[in-house]
């Protein structure tokens, strides 16, 4: 059974509208245009997204990471390739992107299939992270068991002594693009009404809009 206190949770969403005249023709274009407004909002962790995957085994399986950049229509964000996310794209690269930014009442959904990157593009950003970071994707076998934490900080301790010039990308770390074929526009309203805008990609490449009931 629900408790009460928690279904009693309620939000009223009164700040804005979504309405089709309004609508980039894009929706790469509609999401830098709400992006930079959830920027102007000053969001914490305004690039945070939610990446949904699915493994051998068609569980899913969803985590939080950063995007970086959206380039040639997608939108990249970087990881190690061995870790579990690595692993599930390895086997099916369908994959949903979300992002919540609740201080605007909105959301944002994106699934479509998801690529490497160029080697070329994965090292321009390794090398323009900070050291620290850099360390860190060299001593982390992401998602894989390590004994103590005390074995994790003697990997990075290990790396920290080497010499600037001896730090390398590792060929297991770098950038995936997700391409997408669905985006979805979700703007909070009163009485549960919510406006959602959904883009698909049409045969011929073309978006397509449609209003979706909330």
């Amino acid at each position: 059974m629900i408790k009460s206190e928690i279904a009693n949770i309620r939000q009223s969403y009164t700040k804005a509208s979504l309405d089709e005249k309004d609508l980039e023709k894009n929706p790469i274009n509609q999401f830098e245009k709400w992006f930079q407004e959830a920027v102007s909002s000053e969001i914490d962790e305004v690039n945070a997204m939610t990446l949904a995957t699915v493994d051998r085994n068609n569980h899913p399986d969803a985590r939080i990471v950063l995007l970086k950049s959206i380039h040639e229509g997608g939108f990249v964000f970087f990881t190690n390739y061995n870790s579990a996310k690595g692993r599930h794209l390895e086997v099916n690269n369908n994959a949903t992107l979300v992002f919540f930014w609740k201080e605007l009442e909105r959301q944002v959904r994106i699934k479509g299939q998801v690529q490497k990157i160029d080697a070329k593009d994965s090292d321009t950003y390794f090398y323009s992270r900070p050291r620290e970071s850099q360390l860190g994707a060299l001593a982390s076998d992401q998602s894989n068991e390590i004994l103590s934490r005390e074995k994790l900080e003697e990997k990075y301790a290990k790396y920290l002594a080497e010499p600037i010039s001896n730090i390398k990308r590792p060929e297991h770390w770098g950038g995936y693009i997700v391409k997408p074929n669905i985006v979805e526009f979700w703007q909070g309203r009163a009485s549960r009404l919510h406006d959602r805008m959904q883009y698909e990609r049409s045969a011929d490449k073309h978006w397509e809009v449609k209003r979706l009931q909330p």
